[in-house]
């Protein structure tokens, strides 16, 4: 059976009724043999914290997503590197940048998400702070981190182009970004995950963009609960027990991959191999995880005092 690793996903998500457990299961049975689990706020740093504890092959991520920037509270970031300080190969993300969610009505915003009922979403200003804070934290700890942008390709790359240099590099996850870009982001460290949303029939233009990505930087991811496969593709149907909803199943993940390699024209044992040695590069060994030395981080993590605007294009 051959080893997937899924590159991002939100499996502490409460969405899953406390099912974590059985959902795990199925998808080492489907061969799935590690995980990066993002957090997205302080809320829910914990449960990452709790699911990495007590299930072998999961890598824990601790960000501040910017949607839910608008919720953090003064003690923020000691949190966050208390996070990192405490757990066992903690790597950082899902942090990033966002101009989609604030352009939406606050009728489209409470209707498509309505955990985020009532926030008001964060200015750019806030946003680029954040993102620059977290970037300078895993530059100064040597941390891959992973990224999340919509809409606002220019403005990360601007941002890319004056932050220091990660060492192991990061991930564009779910890259929906321009193909033109791909080089030039591979050359500043990024990786670009390719997600099962990607396989619905209108998403050509981003699965056309995944062809110019160079093998060595391509990582597969499922986003699970979210980013749910075509209905002919899933192959694991699952449902939020509270709201009946639709969720997007861990275990989906060797589908994504055998489409992905059918898309790309690769043997996907060969595809398999590749991606699997990329996600080791990046995100590190199991046997090679430990816990950083614990310390202050500020002085090297001061945010920008302004940011700078959106680009045109």
């Amino acid at each position: 059976m051959m080893a997937y690793c899924d590159a991002h996903n939100h499996l502490q998500d409460e969405r899953f009724g406390g099912q974590q457990d059985a959902l795990l299961s199925a998808a080492r049975a489907a061969g799935v043999q590690r995980w990066v689990v993002n957090g997205s706020c302080e809320n829910d740093w914990p449960d990452v914290q709790r699911l990495a504890a007590a299930q072998p092959g999961i890598v824990p991520s601790f960000g501040y997503h910017p949607w839910y920037l608008p919720e953090r509270t003064e003690h923020w970031q000691s949190t966050l590197i208390h996070a990192l300080d405490t757990t066992t190969g903690a790597v950082i993300g899902e942090i990033g940048v966002d101009r989609w969610l604030p352009a939406l009505s606050t009728d489209q915003r409470n209707h498509r998400f309505p955990a985020l009922a009532g926030y008001e979403p964060a200015t750019w200003v806030e946003q680029v702070e954040a993102f620059t804070w977290q970037w300078h934290l895993a530059a100064r700890r040597q941390l891959p981190a992973t990224v999340h942008c919509l809409q606002a390709w220019g403005l990360l790359r601007e941002l890319l182009a004056i932050a220091p240099r990660l060492d192991r590099g990061f991930l564009l996850h779910s890259y929906g970004g321009p193909a033109e870009m791909v080089e030039e982001l591979a050359r500043l460290g990024a990786y670009f995950g390719f997600p099962g949303y990607f396989l619905l029939e209108r998403k050509d233009r981003q699965r056309e963009a995944f062809r110019k990505v160079p093998p060595e930087r391509l990582l597969i991811e499922t986003d699970a609960p979210d980013q749910r496969l075509p209905d002919d593709l899933n192959a694991h149907p699952l449902t939020d027990p509270r709201t009946g909803q639709p969720l997007n199943h861990p275990a989906n993940l060797p589908k994504i991959y055998a489409e992905l390699a059918r898309h790309l024209g690769q043997p996907l044992p060969a595809l398999t191999a590749q991606v699997s040695d990329n996600f080791t590069r990046l995100f590190g060994a199991r046997e090679a995880a430990t816990a950083p030395v614990p310390g202050s981080d500020f002085g090297a993590c001061l945010p920008l005092t302004s940011a700078p605007a959106f680009p045109t294009v």
